[in-house]
């Protein structure tokens, strides 16, 4: 006689089938307390204090990135190439100095000049001095010389101010790095021409990092110079420090400035992340991790262990999530023992083996 058919005198279609539905769910029954425990990964339920949170779109910026530009008009000569590293004081542009070394040998001229003539007004009015108290030569002959001389001198200090400004655009010819840092732009290239102010090259530290994010007016009550801030882009994650916020919005989008140091983090420079921000005060919830929530069409659900190793489905309702952790109500209290890991294929009523956190069912 076949298993599932213990009864050969079922009466009638209707009867035999649902004679072969009892047995089949006998048999089910019978092979699902035979199953051994279903090896588990558990959490304990907890009360956090726990805050409503948005992510906001940031960019990890450079705090030393600058565009180098010409101090005097000349005709580039070098740049160096993109991707350099150098340090500070390095060179990364010459320009050339041909007007600039002819303006100071002009100058240096001009300066000699002068002193030969200061020094023979000098002399001129040395030997004036005894002929006018001799009556040999009139007053305003001394009166002439002394004015000969000042404007010497006036005309000697010109000229070396015009030295000095010259072997300043001289130096100036030569540009260095104000930090180390790493060449990530060549604006222009060697043979251009680049007038006073134009920008050369662009010098991007890329180790002194920070965050640039931009909220709403009304998240800042809720976010402090020195708090921390949780920032994403998949895979990686990190906590980063306020540095500062801007007190003054944008105009147009009536958004505030974030700047958050980075430390320790693989991004580099222009990187897209995301800034988890806090959008009301926190309180006080009974959460558990997000691994522990089964989402079904039906619902969502948590299995909750018992004190003998039994799993039991409970539908709960979510409500405030932060970082890895999620509110749960409607039946979890603090303490509770949930399933985070091994849910998958778990059903309520069935014995589980709890396992340790680092181990993997």
């Amino acid at each position: 006689m076949n298993v599932l058919f213990p009864y050969a005198w079922c009466i009638g279609k209707r009867h035999c089938i649902a004679l072969i539905v009892a047995s089949v769910l006998s048999l089910a029954q019978a092979v699902t307390f035979a199953a051994p425990p279903a090896p588990v990964v558990v959490a304990r339920a907890q009360l956090r204090l726990l805050a409503p949170v948005t992510w906001f779109p940031a960019t990890v910026i450079s705090r030393d990135d600058a565009r180098l530009g010409a101090e005097i008009d000349a005709r580039v000569l070098w740049v160096a190439d993109i991707g350099t590293r150098v340090q500070q004081g390095a060179i990364v542009a010459r320009l050339d100095d041909t007007l600039v070394r002819e303006a100071l040998a002009e100058n240096e001229a001009a300066v000699a000049r002068e002193q030969a003539r200061l020094s023979y007004y000098t002399q001129e009015l040395e030997r004036l001095k005894p002929l006018v108290d001799r009556k040999i030569v009139t007053p305003s002959n001394l009166d002439q010389a002394v004015s000969n001389r000042d404007a010497s001198r006036g005309e000697l200090a010109a000229v070396q101010a015009r030295v000095m400004r010259a072997r300043q655009q001289l130096e100036r010819t030569v540009i260095q790095a104000p930090f180390a840092g790493v060449v990530t732009e060549r604006i222009l290239r060697p043979g251009e021409w680049a007038e006073t102010g134009a920008a050369i090259v662009r010098l991007v530290a890329p180790r002194a990092l920070e965050v640039q994010a931009h909220v709403p007016a009304s998240a800042l009550a809720f976010i402090r110079a020195g708090g921390k801030l949780n920032l994403m882009a998949s895979p990686e994650r990190a906590v980063a420090e306020v540095r500062t916020i801007v007190p003054v919005g944008d105009d147009r989008s009536r958004l505030y400035e974030l700047r958050l140091t980075l430390t320790d983090s693989k991004w580099s420079a222009g990187h897209t992340v995301r800034v988890e921000v806090p959008t009301a005060a926190a309180r006080e919830v009974v959460a558990v991790p997000r691994d522990a929530l089964v989402l079904r069409r039906t619902g969502t659900s948590v299995f909750r262990i018992s004190d003998d190793d039994t799993a039991e489905q409970i539908s709960v309702t979510t409500g405030i999530a932060a970082g890895e952790f999620i509110e749960v109500s409607n039946g979890i209290k603090p303490g509770d023992r949930v399933v985070t890991r091994g849910g998958e294929r778990l059903r309520s009523g069935q014995k589980v083996t709890v396992l340790k956190t680092s181990a993997q069912p």
